[in-house]
């Protein structure tokens, strides 16, 4: 017990005695920062770890199971973040995020999320829920629904009028992927609309409405990124801000989440402390979604992240997404941002067969969101244990969305190894600084 107590508290003092050599900004994560909140020029950042504090021999077969699943599935770097029981009590990055210049991983890295984004939207829909600005029924097409403008009101199918928010958020709008995935076919909804590239959301909208609904909306779920991008467009009209600032200033800055964005789509359009991505050896070139004329890596250029937002855009670090896990998984441990109700119904389906509303899967093992695109793969699991965890890789696999159920194995694997977790949290100094008003600093 005492040698527990000695860990603890040198683990926090080793905290304090390395941030406060950082920047200090103001903006605690324990305010509430309201409708007109505004991020000071000197940006804040997220809480900050290094590898150096999980270090631990407790997690070796953790290191073990991850840097096997990286050897064999070719992954240039990943970032691991676990809690038990709302604590944060391993951070780790594997690998480079940056292979050419040698730059290793750590837990801060910003990783492309994929359709992980989906849940962060999905909050953001409920937030509005619970401000009374939206509810699940309502309509988001025709005269009197949500996207109104008339650029939205040259539809083909009728039927388009009865989609509601609640259809979006589980996948039952009535788009299929019959005709292709309307998010990777820049090409054919210019040539469609006679427009040059790039398109942005309102011609993939208008492109979409074109055509007939697949199947009547509500009826059954079918997968659709589609859907998903239309709710941050429902986001950005309800709440009267763009998408990204409403998510950032009611979902992430109150939460002292302050490094998560949508991500670029070019080398060039990197963001700070954003890892590479690679693809797998053998890949292949596709046309640059701008409409240059290039060739170009699926991975940097061949898809829109700013189109892809709501959908599958945001860029965020282990870490981040562990909290903000933390803030919606319903557990005693930590004040959660929704209440209970619109946490049970993000997770409960309203028929069997439908899906989940934000969440990938939800059964008898937890609750999963994974996210895969060229070059990025994520896993964010919550099990009913106190369990939870977040995993991300900087590389593409031709497994598709199946390497989440494989990074879930290899999490296992690794978290059973675990005899006895850590009592400390470290995110700990991060919430006791936060708290002190005369003080009001983010951990850099």
């Amino acid at each position: 017990m005492i040698l527990k107590i000695f860990t603890k508290t040198l683990i926090i003092a080793s905290l304090g005695a390395t941030i406060l050599t950082g920047n200090s900004f103001i903006a605690p994560e324990s305010e509430s920062f309201g409708n007109n909140f505004t991020a000071p020029d000197n940006h804040p950042s997220s809480f900050h770890i290094t590898n150096f504090y999980s270090e631990k021999e407790e997690f070796k077969n953790i290191e073990k199971q991850v840097s096997r699943f990286m050897k064999r599935e070719h992954m240039v770097g990943a970032s691991v973040a676990v809690a038990k029981d709302g604590k944060l009590v391993y951070a780790k990055g594997f690998g480079y995020a940056d292979r050419e210049n040698e730059i290793l991983v750590e837990p801060y890295h910003l990783f492309r999320i994929a359709s992980v984004s989906k849940l962060v939207t999905a909050v953001g829909i409920f937030k509005l829920i619970e401000e009374g600005k939206l509810s699940l029924d309502r309509h988001v097409f025709g005269p009197d629904g949500i996207l109104n403008d008339s650029v939205y009101l040259h539809y083909r199918d009728k039927k388009v009028e009865n989609i509601t928010v609640l259809n979006l958020l589980n996948h039952s709008g009535g788009w299929t992927t019959r005709w292709g995935d309307p998010m990777f076919m820049p090409t054919v909804v210019a040539r469609k609309l006679h427009k040059p590239l790039p398109v942005n959301q309102q011609d993939i909208i208008q492109f979409v409405l074109s055509k007939r609904l697949h199947f009547k909306p509500g009826t059954m779920s079918y997968y659709s990124n589609f859907g998903f991008m239309v709710l941050g467009e429902v986001i950005s009209k309800v709440s009267g801000m763009p998408y990204e600032k409403y998510i950032q200033t009611h979902v992430l800055y109150p939460q002292g989440i302050f490094d998560m964005k949508i991500g670029g789509s070019y080398l060039k359009d990197r963001n700070e402390y954003e890892v590479k991505y690679y693809e797998p050896e053998v890949t292949y070139y596709v046309e640059d979604y701008s409409g240059s004329g290039e060739m170009v890596l699926r991975s940097y250029g061949g898809n829109d992240m700013k189109t892809l937002g709501a959908a599958g855009g945001w860029v965020a670090s282990s870490t981040d997404l562990l909290k903000l896990l933390l803030a919606i998984d319903e557990m005693p441990s930590v004040k959660d941002a929704l209440s209970r109700e619109s946490i049970e119904q993000m997770v409960t389906p309203v028929s069997p067969g439908m899906s989940p509303l934000g969440w990938r899967r939800v059964n008898k093992y937890g609750w999963f969101r994974t996210g895969t695109l060229a070059g990025t793969s994520a896993l964010m699991v919550r099990k009913s244990d106190g369990l939870e965890y977040v995993v991300l890789f900087n590389t593409g696999n031709w497994k598709g969305p199946k390497l989440a159920t494989d990074i879930f194995r290899m999490m296992e694997r690794g978290t059973r190894g675990v005899k006895e977790w850590p009592d400390y949290d470290l995110f700990e100094l991060d919430r006791m600084w936060a708290s002190k008003k005369h003080r009001p600093q983010i951990i850099f």
